[in-house]
């Protein structure tokens, strides 16, 4: 199906071409019907497959066709996701596919300016996209109303249950227009049976759309694993690493301490990375985002923070050098290769760490993953461990002989002046020591 036989109007088929999309994927050829004449949906899909796409089509279409009202405190559209990469993706392919229609759309949440996105938030919205946390912030100060909002997007609902966000979207969508008299819909990976109760409890009879669910993962991703010593990991990676120089890599971590391990050694050995974590700050995160992004980094290390959301064209590696525990991380994770037809490879390290987590990974996929033989020539040693910065050349102790006499001498004169403190106190006392007649002290020299 192409996107020319649906009800679209033009200024959003300019956007489409924009963007380079020419025929559905089966999501969007599955949802668009309807949605595009005004029902619910409740959408099943693969992570990749054009979610996004599908809902944004929808929506500014309908947008279009209706009578639109006067920019006021109430935005006619708002999207929830769980993270704030997913909201700037959203966020960036929106002003895309909008095309022509000129409609305001805001990004919030947090880590960045909070008064810039509260004023831009004041000043008239078309279409609020944010985070539950953000948005509720905003909603208590009331600078903004969801009272006659005509559409709601729910992005990764499994995903928004997973992190702890359903007493937030409660208290969204308890604030909002009543469910008849809006256009609802939610697109998860998962559609369980939490994720339906919300759907029955504030959306108007749903159409429940699944997209291939019997298979978890999709066919484009070549999936290997690799039985590995945990002291010989960081050998087999890096070799993997030099043998295709070319690729484009993504690679995940358990902990942000491995993360960070693992950022430090592979620069150390002119492989060019950078780590993105929870506790980075989300200028900095973005900016790492968007050199990987734009291929100006080859490596990006993260732990699961980037494992669901981010649309990065062109990565043709997703490694997990360590395996995760949550079967459902798997998936999201190798996810991010292989995207919109693409092809890419999944290679996983599995080590005796983390290999116990590997039957239930199976399990949840429904295959086996292959496992590949691992000589010694694939594993490099005498690799650097970290690099160093020169020393500086100059006399005297360095490193912590220096510090330690520093500190040494430190202790050595605050015990002199405290010994001359006392003595010139002690020779006070002595030339008072003897009293004369009627009791009155008198001054003795000591050489006497």
């Amino acid at each position: 199906m192409t996107f020319e036989e649906l009800e679209i109007p033009e200024e959003i088929l300019e956007g489409i071409r924009a963007a380079g999309f020419t025929e559905c994927t089966p999501v969007q050829a599955l949802t668009l019907p309807d949605a595009l004449r005004g029902k619910d949906i409740a959408a099943q899909a693969q992570t990749g497959t054009g979610k996004t796409a599908a809902f944004l089509i929808a929506v500014f279409s309908r947008m279009l066709k209706m009578n639109a009202p006067k920019r006021g405190p109430s935005p006619r559209v708002l999207i929830i996701a769980p993270t704030r990469e997913l909201v700037s993706q959203i966020n960036a392919e929106a002003k895309l596919l909008c095309g022509s229609a000129g409609f305001r759309i805001v990004p919030v949440f947090g880590g960045i300016d909070y008064q810039k996105q509260r004023d831009d938030l004041a000043g008239g919205v078309d279409v609020l996209v944010g985070t539950p946390g953000r948005l509720i912030d905003y909603l208590k100060q009331k600078v903004y109303s969801l009272r006659k909002t005509q559409f709601l997007v729910i992005d990764e609902a499994d995903r928004l249950f997973d992190m702890g966000f359903i007493k937030d979207l409660r208290f969204l969508l308890r604030r909002m227009s009543p469910y008849d008299k809006r256009q609802s819909m939610l697109f998860s990976a998962t559609l369980s049976y939490r994720v339906m109760e919300l759907c029955y409890e504030h959306m108007n009879m749903p159409e429940k759309i699944s997209v291939t669910p019997e298979k978890i993962t999709v066919d484009e991703i070549e999936q290997e694993i690799y039985h590995v010593g945990k002291s010989e990991k960081l050998g087999l990676l890096i070799g993997i690493l030099r043998r295709e120089p070319d690729g484009r890599y993504l690679i995940f971590c358990n902990t942000k301490a491995a993360a960070a391990r693992l950022e430090l050694i592979l620069n150390a050995n002119d492989l060019g990375t950078a780590a993105i974590t929870g506790d980075l700050p989300q200028n900095r995160r973005m900016k790492v985002l968007s050199r990987f992004k734009e291929g100006r980094l080859p490596i990006l290390v993260a732990t699961d923070v980037a494992s669901r959301g981010l649309h990065i064209d062109g990565v043709t590696h997703v490694i997990n050098y360590d395996l995760p525990q949550d079967p459902e991380d798997y998936v999201h994770r190798i996810g991010r290769t292989a995207r919109a037809g693409a092809r890419g490879r999944a290679i996983c390290l599995a080590c005796e760490q983390y290999v116990h987590s590997l039957p239930d990974v199976e399990e949840y996929i429904k295959q086996k993953i292959p496992v590949m033989p691992l000589t010694e020539e694939m594993i490099v040693t005498g690799y650097r461990r970290r690099s160093r910065p020169p020393r500086k050349s100059v006399a005297g102790p360095r490193g912590r002989d220096a510090g330690v006499q520093k500190h040494r001498s430190a202790i050595g004169q605050t015990r002199r002046s405290a010994s001359a403190e006392k003595t010139h106190s002690t020779k006070g006392r002595k030339m008072f020591r003897k009293k004369g007649p009627g009791g009155s002290r008198m001054k003795t020299d000591k050489k006497k």
